[in-house]
């Protein structure tokens, strides 16, 4: 996206949560191609406190009032922003070719639209703002020129199997699920699931909303209605499996009957290193290994045990 040698300037709303610590990560392996120009938390000062110090970016806020009433701003070249009223005026002063939306949900939907036509880019780890206003936020997106690229590391897959080709070489997407802790539980066992139950995902370690959305596979029919949006398919020309080892992260069909499949390991490192450096690929420290898997499963979800699923599509 960057054509030349400066930094990407990046403004990470989210960013002592799951996919913002991953971020960070990101950062650190990119050798420099990264510059903060923002770094935005919910509530957890103590932790954005130590992302300024070390980062130094411009901007910095806080979303919860109580949290930011006390806040000590570690670096005097950052400007710091408290609350709903104060980053929306730091959205009138930012400066970013990559906003990464990595708020928890329906929230995000305010961020994604205010970046409209302020950023070249936003890097989409909020599912919700396309779940609750899909088509204006896509509407908003081509007027604005503003470019929307998935974090879901589903939606990237699907992003990366998509490029190039025609229009209606893809007949169906297909949606990989984990399964979630509870996959071969019994309809008693997950009606009486503990909290820590639900929270024990077998493959991703991510915030406590969406591990607990993907227990009940709610968070697949949340994407199901992203990908519905994202890519322009109807709700029945998307498909979901059950994937234990999600290692395919998503595919596509073809007209013919063909598959391409997006693999790799579980790790939102390689989403967000995506969304951030597309159509460049930035190289990844380590190797994935084929040959140590031990196999892929691929299985139809049970509606029953899972309705969420169902009540998505419906919604859909």
């Amino acid at each position: 996206m960057n054509q030349s040698n400066s930094p990407l300037r990046v403004a990470l709303f989210g960013s002592t949560g799951s996919i913002g610590e991953s971020t960070l990560r990101v950062a650190a392996e990119s050798e420099g191609r990264i510059t903060f120009t923002a770094l935005i938390a919910g509530r957890n000062g103590d932790r954005l406190a130590e992302q300024v110090a070390e980062h130094e970016p411009p901007f910095a806020a806080l979303f919860d009032e109580r949290a930011a009433k006390d806040w000590r701003n570690p670096c005097d070249k950052t400007k710091f922003y408290r609350g709903a009223a104060g980053i929306a005026a730091l959205m009138k002063e930012l400066e970013a070719d990559v906003l990464i939306n990595a708020i928890v949900g329906a929230a995000g939907l305010e961020t994604t639209l205010a970046a409209m036509g302020r950023v070249k880019r936003i890097a989409l780890a909020n599912k919700e703002s396309l779940v609750v206003a899909g088509e204006p936020v896509m509407r908003e997106a081509a007027r604005t020129g503003t470019e929307l690229i998935p974090i879901d590391s589903e939606h990237s897959a699907l992003h990366q199997c998509m490029e190039g080709r025609l229009p209606g070489e893809v007949s169906r997407l297909v949606l990989t699920a984990s399964g979630g802790p509870f996959r071969e539980a019994t309809m008693h066992r997950i009606r009486n699931a503990t909290r820590a139950e639900a929270l024990n995902h077998p493959t991703w370690e991510m915030g406590p909303k969406i591990t607990v959305d993907s227990a009940t596979l709610m968070n697949k029919g949340l994407e199901v209605i992203e990908a519905m949006h994202l890519f322009g398919f109807s709700a029945d020309k998307i498909g979901v499996v059950v994937h234990p080892e999600s290692i395919v992260h998503s595919m596509v069909e073809l007209r013919d009957g063909s598959y391409l499949a997006q693999l790799g390991e579980t790790d939102m490192a390689h989403p967000i290193r995506y969304a951030l450096s597309y159509p460049e690929r930035w190289e990844a420290p380590g190797r994935f290994e084929l040959a140590a898997l031990s196999g892929l499963h691929f299985e139809e979800p049970d509606l029953e045990r899972f309705p969420c699923l169902a009540l998505a599509f419906r919604a859909a």
